[in-house]
């Protein structure tokens, strides 16, 4: 019991951790609190159900590129024009992006939910240390594991990482110092779009479906996770979604089954607490500077 906890909930602390990721990344570098994230991931979720009948890598696949398409034409299309506008502006035309990808979505592909075969090897049960354990949640911590140690790989040891981090601390001179905007900014929404890739394959696994309007809930947990941890911190963001998904879970196994109805009233009131004891997140970084 207490190892079947433990995994899920490391697992669904992972899945968090990987959505706040996403959204804090766009915060740091632009400033920009990007409401179509939750699309980023419909698109990957799409094209699991695409090629459903396809081999389940494939899908997988095809999620990130979906995922990572949709970011960049979002970036080009939509942020681009408005990369000097006042944050205000960015996030009424992050909201535009969202409504239009959505209407679009439910217009043509998605009028109604479409449902996804789960694949018989992530529906397995396996014993763990004595624990049977769902295949599913091993997949999440490893997949989303893996994905967080190359993220920061990536922004701890490369070349690209380091101006990503400069572009997050203080645009204005990160630019003045070298860095180039035209490469960091799309940059930051490829990696944007794989970790949404990466959240929506496990998603569409865990859900089974896929619809108009899957990414809402994903969306505000990243920016939930974002706030608990430190909007302006990396690091701090990916702890909050961590723990906002560990305490989910906590809830979850232990509620009492009439108070399950209430989860989210007593995960919202607790941070609420955290954030009246430390309105800046557990992890606070600098003060952003918008681009």
């Amino acid at each position: 019991m207490i190892m079947e906890f433990l995994i899920s909930a490391v697992g669904l602390g992972a899945l968090y951790a990987l959505l706040t990721l996403g959204v804090a990344l766009m915060f740091g570098v632009l400033g920009l609190m990007n409401f179509a994230y939750g699309e980023i991931l419909l698109a990957g979720a799409f094209a699991m159900y695409l090629f459903r009948n396809e081999p389940w890598f494939v899908g997988a696949g095809m999620a990130l590129v979906f995922a990572v398409a949709v970011a960049l034409l979002s970036e080009r299309l939509a942020f681009h024009p408005l990369r000097d506008a006042d944050p205000v502006i960015l996030m009424i035309a992050s909201f535009a992006v969202s409504l239009a990808l959505q209407s679009i979505a439910r217009m043509t592909v998605l009028p109604r939910a479409r449902g996804i075969a789960p694949e018989p090897f992530l529906s397995r049960r396996i014993e763990v240390l004595g624990a049977d354990v769902s295949v599913l949640d091993l997949v999440t911590v490893g997949l989303c594991g893996v994905t967080l140690v190359a993220v920061a790989w990536l922004m701890g040891r490369t070349s690209l990482g380091i101006q990503l981090r400069a572009a997050a601390e203080d645009f204005r001179m990160a630019a003045l110092l070298g860095v180039r905007p035209n490469l960091v900014i799309p940059a930051a929404f490829v990696i944007v779009g794989v970790l949404a890739g990466i959240g929506s394959v496990v998603l569409a696994a865990r859900q089974g479906s896929v619809s108009a309007d899957m990414g809402l809930q994903p969306m505000l947990i990243g920016v939930v996770g974002a706030v608990l941890g430190g909007m302006s911190s990396l690091k701090g963001a990916a702890l909050g979604g961590f723990l906002l998904g560990a305490v989910t879970a906590l809830l979850e196994t232990f509620l009492p089954t009439d108070l399950i109805a209430f989860r989210d009233a007593f995960l919202f009131t607790a941070l609420i607490v955290v954030l009246v004891v430390r309105p800046q997140g557990l992890l606070s970084g600098a003060k952003v500077r918008v681009s």
